[in-house]
C-alpha cells in the first residue's frame, strides 16, 4: 500500500509567489526557474539569490529584519 502525500506550494508551479517587494518577486522568479535547469548551474544561481536578497535588504533599512534579536517584523517586542 502506498502513501498518499497531499500535494503544496511547491507542487503547484502555477500559484506565483509574490512579496510586494521587487527585487525579491525577482529573486524568486529566477530560483523557481530552476527545475528546468541542469544541476550544475544550481550553485551559481543560489549564489547570485543570496547575492541579489542581500543587496535588497542593505538597500532598505527602513525595513527591520530582526535578526539580531530574533524578533520577526510586526511582532510585538
Amino acid at each position: 500500500m502506498t502513501e498518499q502525500v497531499p500535494p503544496t506550494a511547491v507542487d503547484e508551479p502555477d500559484t506565483p509567489t509574490t512579496t510586494g517587494v521587487p527585487e525579491v518577486d525577482r529573486v524568486i522568479a529566477d530560483v523557481d526557474r530552476l527545475d528546468d535547469l541542469p544541476l550544475e548551474v544550481h550553485l551559481g544561481a543560489f549564489e547570485r539569490a543570496h547575492d541579489a536578497l542581500r543587496a535588497a535588504l542593505d538597500a532598505r533599512p527602513d525595513v527591520q529584519t530582526g535578526v539580531e534579536t530574533g524578533e520577526h517584523p510586526g511582532e510585538p517586542a
